[in-house]
């Protein structure tokens, strides 16, 4: 039985901090692995070690023909069963945060077992064979909130785009490179852009050109055109530029409004 490996709590022992097993009252000890993994999921990942060589001790002391292999195997054998039940559960299951939670702490531990496995228990068949159904777990699970953080981004995704006018696409970044100038009311910048390309990444994406060669249709703005503008001579001054926008795409000023008295 498990109460024969592992180190009862005493009673009216009311530590938080116990690394023990069970209630500080009375309570059945037909229950106690339920117990044994109540306390294994609270303590923390840097007295995991800790918790092992507690009640190595404890097993050691009570079975003078006890041996740390057999204690060591029995533990690993709780671990390993219990971390297939909680893999076995589905992922859409109300409990599955929690779930989630306790295998990773269980695999803390079977990581520190690993350590000080001299007896290579850890490569049988069944814990490879638990290991990979884990890894295609957390694979799923990984899908799932990929699926799920697609699904989101497409609520907010257009086929449309904003239509220029006359191939005046340098126009719109000669406006995009005036809005970087402007200061907030408390006479810092407005927009903040430490990435010069986000505003192409933005014109590329978002807008079309007309092209006036190929009846009049919407063509893409080739991200490269407007970064031969972007780019600076001076960290110190990144509003500098190495190429400035020819004065006949300069036709429009941004300018703050005139305070009202």
């Amino acid at each position: 039985m498990s109460v024969t490996y592992f180190k009862p709590r005493d009673r009216f022992d009311f530590s938080k901090d116990t690394l023990d097993i069970g209630n500080p009252l009375q309570w059945d000890r037909k229950h106690f692995l339920k117990h044994l993994f109540k306390r294994a999921f609270a303590i923390s990942e840097d007295r995991i070690e800790e918790f092992y060589q507690r009640h190595l001790d404890y097993y050691l002391e009570k079975h003078s023909d006890g041996s740390e292999e057999i204690f060591f195997k029995y533990l690993w054998g709780l671990i390993e069963r219990q971390l297939k039940v909680l893999m076995g559960k589905n992922i859409y299951d109300k409990d599955h945060i929690e779930n989630e939670r306790q295998i990773k702490q269980l695999q803390k531990f079977t990581e520190m077992l690993i350590s000080v496995d001299r007896w290579n228990v850890h490569k049988s068949n069944d814990t490879v064979i638990a290991q990979q159904e884990f890894e295609i777990i957390a694979l799923k699970q990984q899908v799932a909130d990929l699926e799920a953080e697609l699904k989101e981004n497409r609520v907010w995704e257009t086929d449309g785009y904003i239509i220029i006018r006359d191939g005046q696409a340098l126009a719109v970044l000669d406006l995009c490179l005036q809005m970087q100038k402007l200061k907030a009311t408390d006479g810092k910048e407005l927009l903040i852009t430490p990435a010069q390309n986000a505003w192409a990444k933005m014109i590329s994406k978002y807008f079309r050109e007309i092209d006036e060669e190929n009846k009049g249709q919407a063509k893409e703005i080739k991200i490269d055109r407007l970064r031969y503008y972007l780019r600076g001579l001076d960290p110190k001054d990144p509003l500098k530029r190495e190429n400035e926008i020819p004065e006949k795409h300069k036709l429009y000023t941004i300018a703050p409004v005139k305070k009202r008295k």
